[in-house]
């Protein structure tokens, strides 16, 4: 027997059709790629996302063709988002941050025809052109009156390109289970592996992100997303926002601790997310103005570990509650959000920070598990480490044209090479990635852990740690550390710092001063890159 329940395909399109419809004059705020700030509105995104729609029709993009964009977060970038999918074709946001090469393998390899871009990015996608033949036009991201003399085959400015289009033409129908959206991972190892979502999957992947427990969006909120667009499905913040009603703040290319500032201050920002090196220049600008941050309620902490002394300052000294949040791009990205239980909810002080360092726990939707070499699955006590495990509707099943297979088993559990525990109650803590834990006398030591407890110190502005060789315990972790400006901190009072906060065979043997520690372009810290500037370190005293 089935349900009598009407069939309503979950369409991507739905979303900013419905926002449109019920919250038409909620506001939409961008920072421009030529300067000034923008105002514009739900309804006016959606009518020019109908333009893009009839325009790439016109051109002839057919159901599941690829369109890129590589672009900043902006009202014209969120136009496009849902333009492109209204025309059945698939959103590949590309990554700048990527090296060139690695920009032109993966826009060959999504086979995209049509590139959608902002003017920063002229001049790199000059020099690529004659390396990506399957572009056949270039739009750029603006008005004609700024629009540049470009190399680039057949350029238009993008104002000009959807300027006779009908803003009522109607959405492609497709099936809720076609491909809408398209990410590439950063590849820190081995060529980028493209994730392909689904109308389905990211209305599923949205409708659980603005959960109370999760994000906790509504129409009331004014949400200010620094993630760009191009990194892991912008966290799905696209999507959240206009399916709530929220209005929202684009911060275009200026990320920045001041421009930021600006934003969250003139836009009365009650909700903002990034990864954590932001939050650092946000943070490090604050303490060196004297600014406030009277209306910001929660940050969004992902990416990469939030810093336990980061969640402290922005409770005690600016009164926002962090919200850290971890996810992966083959999870749309979304997997947890350390929101508080009721379990723990009475805590306060260090008990509430020991919670808060947690990844969180997951919504419905995000099946989770921790399991050994062998598959076996881990006890959720809180305590034991195991290899972390998720499947769900939205979570990637493969890779686009069937690249990374292993990471995929037979009964759909995507392998996220992360290592972790998960508790009585829910919550996941992430001790290491797989590659990076540190195996001392057979073993684990969580480079996570020491890094989130050395940036405590006052004088440490940002720490990674890295295994060492060492010939009596196998590895030994290494303190690398960047100081804060005008600051000097010694070896000596960063381990005293340390000293009775873990265990005494979790300390680092020796700390190195670094003036940098290299990122991927998602803003994790490159240890491949660490593991090769240290290669011919040894510690100081192997007699220990």
């Amino acid at each position: 027997m089935l349900g009598t329940m009407q069939d309503w395909p979950l369409l991507v399109t739905k979303i900013i059709d419905h926002a449109a419809l019920n919250h038409p004059h909620r506001k939409v705020i961008s920072r421009s790629v030529e300067g000034p700030i923008v105002e514009t509105t739900y309804a006016a995104v959606h009518a020019n996302a109908k333009r893009v729609t009839g325009r790439l029709l016109r051109d002839g993009i057919e159901v599941g063709d690829r369109v890129a964009t590589l672009a900043w977060n902006t009202w014209r970038h969120l136009e496009v988002w849902y333009g492109i999918s209204g025309a059945g074709a698939v959103c590949h946001t590309v990554n700048p941050r990527l090296f060139p090469e690695q920009i032109a393998w993966i826009i060959n390899h999504a086979a995209d025809r049509v590139m959608i871009t902002d003017l920063t990015f002229l001049p790199l996608l000059e020099k690529l052109a004659p390396k990506l033949p399957t572009i056949e036009r270039y739009v750029v991201l603006t008005d004609r009156a700024h629009m540049p003399e470009t190399s680039l085959p057949n350029a238009i400015a993008y104002v000009d390109w959807i300027a006779y289009e009908d803003p009522a033409t109607p959405w492609v129908s497709v099936d809720e289970n076609t491909a809408c959206g398209m990410c590439y991972t950063s590849g820190t190892t081995g060529n980028p592996k493209g994730v392909v979502y689904s109308h389905r999957s990211n209305v599923i992947h949205s409708l659980a992100a603005a959960q109370p427990d999760m994000l906790g969006l509504a129409s009331r909120d004014t949400i200010l997303p620094v993630v760009p667009m191009f990194h892991a499905n912008g966290w799905s913040i696209a999507y959240t926002a206009p399916m709530v009603g929220a209005t929202m703040v684009m911060p275009g290319p200026k990320m920045d601790g001041a421009s930021i500032y600006e934003l969250l201050t003139m836009c009365k920002v009650t909700v903002t997310a990034a990864v954590p090196t932001v939050w650092l220049m946000l943070l490090q600008y604050l303490e060196s103005s004297g600014g406030k941050l009277p209306d910001l309620k929660r940050v969004v902490i992902g990416g990469s570990a939030a810093p336990r002394a980061m969640t402290k300052t922005f409770r005690d000294v600016y009164g926002s509650e962090v919200l850290h949040a971890w996810g992966m791009t083959e999870m749309s990205p979304l997997g947890t959000v350390c929101s508080m239980k009721p379990e723990v909810l009475m805590l306060d002080g260090e008990a509430w920070l020991d919670v808060k360092q947690a990844t969180g726990h997951a919504p419905f939707t995000v099946e989770m598990k921790i399991t050994g070499d062998d598959n076996v699955e881990k006890p959720r006590d809180g305590k034991t480490f195991g290899r972390l495990k998720v499947r769900g509707p939205a979570v990637a099943g493969t890779y686009f044209r069937g690249d990374g297979a292993d990471a995929f088993d037979t009964e759909g559990w995507f392998d996220t090479g992360d290592v972790a525990t998960i508790d009585a109650n829910g919550y996941m803590r992430i001790t290491d990635r797989s590659k990076d834990v540190i195996k001392s006398g057979g073993e684990w030591i969580s480079s996570i852990d020491l890094e989130n407890l050395a940036i405590g110190h006052p004088d440490v502005q940002e720490a990674a740690v890295i295994g060492i060789a060492h010939p009596k315990w196998d590895e030994r972790p290494l303190l690398i550390v960047i100081a804060k400006p005008g600051r000097t901190p010694t070896r000596d009072s960063i381990l005293n710092y340390m000293d009775g906060k873990i265990a005494k065979w979790w300390m680092p043997d020796d700390v190195a001063f670094v003036a940098d520690i290299p990122h991927t372009a998602t803003g994790k810290i490159l240890k491949t890159e660490l593991r090769q500037r240290f290669s011919s370190y040894r510690f100081p005293n192997l007699s220990d």
